[in-house]
């Protein structure tokens, strides 16, 4: 059998005809940069989050490098992130010249652990930003409280977490900015490119849409040194389509989750917790084994699709080595990037093709 490690056929097929739809009625409208579409998007995604304010960008990197910079992020400044999530976190606290600051996440649930992050805290601390990683929330409370006690802004990095809940809320409702990314791969993705900023603040809306549009509040007026990213109507129309079927896949991701949970048993492999507290969507479903690359291979080659999220810390990439970060000194990031392996997970894998997975684990030696 073959599985691949992400489909879009299943959703496409389900969707076709809506797709079409959209596309048809923004080609004919000869309006392809914020429209109708964008507007009615951003109102239902804003609801959809529990939010007052949506702003669409270009790019999830964008809506957290345009939201750090409309919160007054910059040189000088440091920026808390976790030390296990995805490159865009960290450089989008560079791109406003702030400085990245890492903190070792909890081994089990791979989400920043808050017990830590107050020892990174000093007077150049501006903000942090907590990262939902494979859609499931990290611990809001604990990271709001310390937020608080030091004066400090939070943005919440929601790219992998669309939908997902902590204590009833989705997440992006709870600090002062979220940003979100429409890749196509994620639980609701565009069709190119696409993102999203999310804050209950109006004005720190409004800032992010002039910041997003060059600087600019209305035509030809530019009140900052801005940037061009902005949500494109075609994007936006085809993100409009899938929305109302979110939730239905997030719980189809779910029940995926809960048969690999449920029927892994080999005990070489590891599989993920959910705090009690947290609705996880499982944009990715992790696992952890001390053979990982031997596990692999042998998934591989019995026809089952596999990821690794993500092999290389930041802390060791190129770019990053003016930190000056040694191997060694962020044990359990790389620990998780030497053991984490990515399962299939997709809306309309079937029952057969998830115990297909299963039963190839549990039969690893």
């Amino acid at each position: 059998m073959i599985i691949p490690f992400v489909s879009f056929l299943p959703m496409e097929k389900e969707l076709n005809i809506e797709i079409k739809k959209a596309f048809d009625r923004v080609f004919n409208s000869s309006w392809y940069i914020e429209g109708k579409e964008d507007e009615v998007f951003e109102k239902a995604f804003a609801e959809y989050c529990g939010a007052e304010s949506c702003v669409g960008c270009g790019n999830g990197l964008d809506a957290l490098m345009l939201s750090l910079k409309a919160l007054g992020v910059g040189i000088g400044d440091e920026v808390i992130v976790p030390s296990n999530t995805y490159i865009a976190t960290a450089l989008a606290v560079t791109y406003v010249g702030a400085t990245p600051v890492f903190v070792e996440p909890d081994i089990n649930t791979f989400l920043i652990d808050p017990s830590l992050i107050e020892t990174k805290i000093n007077e150049k601390t501006k903000a942090i930003m907590p990262v939902h990683l494979y859609g499931q929330a990290c611990d809001m409370d604990a990271i709001i409280s310390i937020a608080k006690k030091y004066d400090l802004y939070v943005v919440e990095d929601c790219a992998q977490a669309h939908g997902a809940m902590y204590k009833g809320k989705r997440v992006g409702s709870f600090g002062d900015a979220a940003g979100f990314s429409f890749y196509p791969g994620k639980n609701l993705g565009a069709l190119g490119d696409a993102g999203a900023a999310v804050t209950n603040n109006k004005e720190l809306a409004d800032k992010i849409r002039a910041l997003g549009n060059y600087g600019s509040d209305y035509k030809y007026h530019h009140i900052y040194k801005g940037n061009n990213s902005r949500l494109d109507e075609m994007q936006a129309a085809f993100l409009l389509a899938k929305l109302p079927h979110l939730d239905k896949m997030n719980e189809e991701r779910r029940r995926i989750a809960d048969m690999y949970t449920t029927g892994i048993n080999n005990p070489k492999v590891v599989t993920p917790i959910v705090k009690d507290d947290c609705v996880p969507v499982w944009h990715i479903y992790g696992i952890r084994c001390k053979e990982r690359d031997a596990l692999e291979k042998y998934l591989n080659d019995k026809g089952i699709g596999t990821n690794k999220h993500y092999p290389i810390p930041m802390h060791m990439q190129d770019c990053y080595k003016d930190l000056g970060i040694k191997l060694g000194e962020l044990p359990i990031a790389e620990e998780i990037s030497t053991t984490e392996l990515s399962l299939p997970m997709y809306y309309g894998m079937t029952d057969e093709q998830v115990q297909f997975v299963i039963d190839a684990i549990n039969e690893f030696k």
